[in-house]
């Protein structure tokens, strides 16, 4: 993303070999239509304890030798503009979540990332218990596979795909006869599981969704809730069980993707 636009004010966002865009403190401030340049770095030394270590850092000033300046990852700069009151403050909170979700999108579909090789074993390991050494079964868990993702080997996989992935062969429905089954519950059994890791998701990261719009974390809560049941009454009654995740620590920020969705022994 080489340049932001909000109001005619043009950003020159910085590169940090993360895949965050980064905005200067002094072109925020500017953006809010604040007079003087330093007037976000004043709000976040007052806030500073509510910010993450992803939302905002301190970098060699790319334009000046020998100094320094601030700056605030796109989820830095909404909380900034939460605390701001120039008469901008509610229409950038607005543009800076549009451009965060477009962010998001392009990182997930355009970044065609492949699993890595912690991820394919992951995979195989879940197909190897699965067929118990039965040939056939193995090569037909790894065929519905390959054809459901639309790839001709399962390294072939997006990164992006990978909780699918665990999910659909972990779901995967065999008969005695060692004859594979989708019957018309595994829909709903996938749709448990991912309600169930929407949850976790929501658990871990809802107190940081407060402090930043306390608002959108009230219109989800009673949602939570309520689904708590509706999983546990659809497990009843179609009989059967959850993927055994941790799903108390699975979306910890320290945690990689191919460590979430490891079963615990």
């Amino acid at each position: 993303m080489n340049s932001l636009t909000f109001n005619a004010m043009q950003f020159h966002p910085i590169k940090l070999n993360d895949d965050q865009v980064w905005i200067t403190s002094s072109e925020l401030a500017r953006a809010l239509e604040y007079a003087r340049e330093d007037s976000v770095s004043r709000i976040y030394d007052r806030k500073s304890d509510e910010f993450a270590s992803d939302m905002t850092k301190v970098i060699d000033n790319p334009q000046t030798v020998n100094l320094t300046v601030r700056v605030f990852s796109l989820r830095g700069a909404h909380l900034i503009a939460m605390f701001a009151r120039t008469p901008v403050a509610k229409e950038f909170r607005k543009w800076v979540l549009d451009v965060l979700e477009k962010e998001v999108q392009q990182q997930q579909i355009d970044t065609r990332v492949k699993i890595n090789a912690e991820q394919q074993a992951a995979l195989k390991e879940i197909v190897d218990r699965r067929c118990e050494d039965n040939a056939t079964i193995r090569a037909e868990l790894w065929s519905r596979h390959n054809k459901h993702f639309r790839i001709p080997r399962y390294n072939e996989l997006l990164a992006i795909h990978f909780q699918d992935s665990v999910d659909y062969l972990e779901t995967l429905k065999i008969k005695a006869k060692g004859e594979i089954h989708i019957d018309d519950n595994q829909s709903i059994e996938t749709l448990c599981i991912h309600a169930k890791l929407f949850q976790a998701w929501w658990k871990t990261h809802s107190p940081t969704l407060g402090k930043l719009n306390p608002l959108l974390e009230s219109m989800l809560h009673d949602n939570m809730f309520y689904m708590t049941t509706a999983i546990k009454d659809l497990c009843k009654k179609y009989d059967f069980k959850l993927p055994d995740y941790d799903y108390e620590h699975m979306f910890e920020l320290n945690k990689l993707p191919h460590q979430r969705y490891l079963l615990l022994k």
